[in-house]
């Protein structure tokens, strides 16, 4: 379910990139991200396999990208790049609905259920947002 989720969320900002660029060369204006977002029941219509993926992970896909659009015109960072399948790094973000249980050292996320993980110690104040990264060597961190 992870890799699930790791090649939705590049498959949706390579999307929405795409789109990005594609409206820019054909009416001179961007779309936003938005626009992009309410596009996507359409897209997931299309797509069975993004069913199984949660929502709210994709739609912050799509905040990435505007984020990645902000740096390149704010501090000319560089234009966004398309993400590649054999980057050694994946990763998603789950910003809303999960729990920690500090006592039995799982996680619930979202579409994929209790996930075993080491927790160093607890945390004081709010929860805000669950990162999930995976390295080249199998290792995932959350």
């Amino acid at each position: 379910m992870f890799f699930q989720h790791f090649g939705a969320c590049r498959f949706i900002y390579n999307w929405g990139l795409e789109n990005k660029i594609r409206t820019y060369e054909t009416d001179g204006k961007s779309i936003s991200r938005f626009a992009l977002q309410k596009m996507l029941p359409d897209l997931k219509s299309e797509h069975d396999w993004m069913k199984d993926v949660n929502s709210q992970s994709i739609q912050s896909a799509l905040l990435n990208l505007e984020n990645a659009f902000t740096r390149f015109f704010r501090e000319k960072k560089g234009f966004p790049k398309f993400k590649s399948r054999k980057n050694p790094v994946q990763s998603f973000s789950v910003p809303q609905h999960y729990i920690v249980n500090f006592d039995t050292h799982k996680i619930k996320l979202p579409k994929i259920g209790w996930v075993k993980t080491k927790l160093h110690r607890k945390y004081e104040g709010a929860r805000k947002n669950c990162n999930s990264v995976s390295h080249l060597n199998g290792q995932i961190f959350h």
